[in-house]
């Protein structure tokens, strides 16, 4: 278990950011590791943008603080970080090494809390999922890994002193739900309007503090990342199987008759 320290500063707050490659553009797949290519124009992932605009509120409704990202990337990648950096946090980890490669989720999170640990925030924002992997299982995997509790789709958060408030998004409407920090909450996307980032603000980005880390600075081994460490491989890509075209049943009194047969062959009745 991880222990945080809260800050008589005012508020911190980590979020996590990923940079992915521009959705815009097609994508492609290294031959050698059947994974996506991480090249080209990277980006900020649109998810966390919510997440970083609802930590600037949160910081700016606590009277002051500081928002700080954590990321992991390959290449030393940080176009993606100093967009998040534009928009108003004060400074960032990057976690960049080649042992990461073909990291699996609880690898990710893994990394993620050893990074956010030495951080020490008062709360810790994320996404519900990536935009190009969709787990939507490292928010609280980084949560369990530092024994912090967990809140997931919040669509709202106010902090009241030691404790944090969350509207819970659900099916059929929210549920509220309040928990001690420091405490590891994923933001849906689209309850804030993320802020653009002002000229001034692009300009400052280029000088705020990012630190580039490798798995060794966290203290972690190989062994716990990469490959190995997600004890997988993936052996084969296919394109997936054109729709077939369907039948049409014209009724002239029994195709419910049909339907049934029909429904009776998938063993669906």
């Amino acid at each position: 278990m991880m222990r945080l320290a809260q800050h008589n500063s005012g508020m911190h707050v980590v979020v996590c950011v990923k940079q992915i490659p521009d959705p815009a553009e097609p994508g492609s797949l290294d031959p050698a590791t059947k994974t996506l290519k991480r090249t080209g124009n990277i980006i900020l992932d649109e998810s966390d943008s919510y997440g970083v605009e609802m930590a600037l509120q949160l910081v700016t409704n606590a009277g002051g603080g500081t928002v700080s990202l954590v990321s992991m990337a390959p290449g030393g990648e940080t176009k993606g970080l100093r967009t998040a950096l534009a928009m108003g946090a004060s400074d960032a980890i990057l976690v960049s090494d080649p042992a990461l490669s073909g990291t699996d989720a609880l690898g990710t999170a893994k990394v993620l809390a050893a990074a956010i640990a030495r951080k020490s925030p008062d709360l810790v924002l994320t996404a519900t999922e990536s935009s190009d992997g969709y787990t939507g299982t490292v928010p609280s995997q980084i949560a369990e890994l530092m024994g912090l509790p967990s809140v997931t789709f919040a669509k709202s958060i106010e902090i009241d002193g030691s404790s944090v408030n969350v509207r819970r998004q659900t099916e059929s409407g929210y549920e509220e739900v309040t928990c001690p920090l420091p405490a590891v909450v994923s933001v849906t996307a689209g309850v804030v309007e993320p802020r653009y980032p002002s000229f001034k603000g692009i300009m400052a980005a280029k000088s705020k503090p990012v630190e580039v880390l490798t798995v060794a600075d966290l203290g972690l081994s190989a062994s716990d990342v990469g490959w190995a460490g997600g004890g997988q491989e993936i052996v084969e890509i296919a394109a997936a199987e054109a729709r077939e075209a369907g039948r049409v049943v014209e009724d002239e009194g029994e195709g419910f008759a049909e339907i049934v047969t029909f429904l009776e062959n998938l063993k669906v009745i």
